[in-house]
């Protein structure tokens, strides 16, 4: 199982980041997820009758997120971060995208708690996975585009693996190779703040929401942090 790392680089430029890498093997996609169709529709419901709205980019957990790729050079308003893309999404449509269970789960407790989240295939995940400034020379294929081959900037964020980028901007968009299928079986899922003093909590709280999710349709699960005291976690 591969390890995830996260560089010294990023967590002095950024020192209360906190990431919570929840992990499942064995993992059934393909059979019925009832609790996450609930939470889905439990929160698309509460979005129709007024009583929540997702975080937009005046709530301090986007505000972080949008300062944070300002000073790696990428817009956030052009380029946005997933939980602000997903938030805006579902504003407007009043629904969230069906993809498949796992991947269901973890955008309903992202936009939920605010929290940019993301999910790697480890079957296709090649060596460890270290987050990391980019040095501009790495390739990324973009969810969806199986064709496309795109090229970092030097000093974004990235998670890389051996192969390739899996995440280009920290947490805009997710690789094409390594996507969550109805065929995924083992997957490392992340939630992630920029501000552990302030929603350390939260994120524990999610992660534990997500954990509850997945553990009825897998074998075995397990949460485990990144941050400046603990720069690896092995899945």
């Amino acid at each position: 199982m591969p390890a995830f790392r996260i560089a010294p680089a990023v967590t002095d430029a950024f020192p209360d980041t906190l990431i919570a890498l929840v992990t499942a093997t064995g993992l059934r996609v393909r059979e019925s997820w009832p609790h996450t169709a609930a939470a889905v529709e439990e929160l698309e419901q509460r979005l129709a009758d007024g009583t929540w709205r997702p975080a937009d980019e005046t709530d301090p957990r986007i505000e972080a997120w949008h300062n944070a790729y300002r000073s790696f050079g990428t817009n956030p308003r052009r380029v946005r971060p997933s939980v602000d893309a997903l938030g805006r999404r579902l504003a407007k449509r009043g629904s969230l995208p069906r993809i498949n269970p796992a991947v269901d789960s973890y955008n309903t407790v992202s936009v939920r708690h605010g929290l940019p989240a993301g999910a790697f295939d480890l079957d296709h995940v090649t060596g460890d996975v270290d987050i990391r400034h980019a040095d501009g020379i790495e390739s990324f294929t973009p969810l969806g585009e199986p064709d496309t081959v795109e090229h970092p900037k030097p000093g974004e964020i990235i998670y890389t693996d051996t192969t390739g980028v899996l995440t280009r901007h920290w947490n805009h968009r997710d690789a094409h190779r390594t996507r969550v299928t109805e065929d995924s079986t083992r997957v490392a899922f992340v939630l992630e703040t920029l501000h552990a003093d302030r929603d350390g909590d939260l994120l524990k709280v999610a992660a534990d929401e997500l954990q509850g999710l997945l553990a009825p349709h897998a074998e075995q699960t397990a949460v485990s942090y990144l941050g400046p005291a603990q720069r690896q976690a092995t899945t």
